[in-house]
């Protein structure tokens, strides 16, 4: 079940102890898809009520497997006053072409006229694969509120070609793969939405203030060990339920186990992956 309460002290974490002041909520981290719409409904409206004078943006994925849920879902967002809307592509009957895609996006993004629009795309899981540099063309006047893109995808070059045809900025490119962000960001990502930022926020902001700045090479030294810790518990398997684990014993907040069918990290899993994460040295940002 979900657990309303926690959402204060998860808010005060990310805000105070991870520099992060943006959520996207109801997404793939936290099982979005494997709630019931009042339940996504409930987590939507305290994370709004919670993060209100704390968090800058709070996106809410209101993407589901029909196009009616994500209506409501979407009118729920604009109602409860979201920064930002997004969806994924329906999964089990798919769209074969941007037009299909597009129109579908469409209905749901006209329930919401005056909230900004994100696509999600996230292929591995949607099995979607219309590239987003197709789906750019023209979108503005099929979408007026379209915002941007989640990018969840290691197709760089497409990503790549979408910045090449923003070049005026009037889109945002929200980078979904934690372990290449730093690759995203010189191909002209301008932010990054992930799991990892739960419990790596901090370490990530300064990877961003790094090659801001720039000094690529204490930006690589960010990823590079953000890459060692995921490259260790991806080989030990890496999903959801462990995600939640490590954030556990991060932030001391609670996680709970996932929903069915997955199923809860090992006991064996926690100690490797802990011992991992505290291995690491982090270099002094100074």
């Amino acid at each position: 079940k979900i657990n309303l309460p926690v959402i204060r002290w998860y808010v005060d974490y990310l805000v105070n102890e991870q520099n992060v002041k943006n959520v996207f909520v109801n997404g793939t981290t936290g099982e979005g898809l494997s709630l019931s719409i009042q339940e996504r409904k409930q987590l939507a409206e305290e994370w709004m009520c919670q993060g209100k004078d704390k968090l800058d943006h709070v996106i809410i994925h209101v993407g589901a497997l029909n196009l009616p849920e994500c209506q409501e879902l979407a009118r729920h967002a604009a109602a409860i006053g979201a920064s930002g809307i997004a969806v994924i592509a329906p999964f089990f009957f798919k769209p074969t072409n941007k037009g299909e895609l597009v129109a579908f996006l469409q209905k749901v993004a006209s329930e919401a006229p005056e909230v900004p629009f994100y696509y999600y795309h996230i292929p591995p899981l949607t099995g979607v694969k219309i590239r987003v540099e197709e789906l750019l063309d023209g979108i503005k006047a099929q979408i007026p509120t379209f915002q941007g893109v989640k990018f969840s995808d290691t197709d760089l070059l497409d990503l790549a070609q979408c910045i090449n045809k923003n070049g005026t900025g009037e889109f945002e490119f929200l980078y979904g793969v934690d372990e290449q962000l730093l690759s995203a960001l010189a191909v002209g990502a301008n932010g990054a939405v992930g799991s990892t930022y739960n419990y790596l926020g901090r370490q990530t902001n300064l990877m961003l203030q790094a090659f801001a700045k720039p000094d690529f090479a204490l930006a690589q030294q960010y990823q590079f060990l953000t890459g060692e810790f995921l490259n260790f518990v991806i080989k030990l398997g890496f999903g959801v339920a462990q995600t939640k684990a490590v954030m556990t014993f991060v932030s001391g907040i609670p996680m709970g186990p996932p929903r069915l069918p997955l199923v809860g990290a090992s006991n064996e899993f926690i100690v490797k992956a802990k011992a991992k994460l505290d291995s690491i040295v982090w270099p002094n940002a100074d």
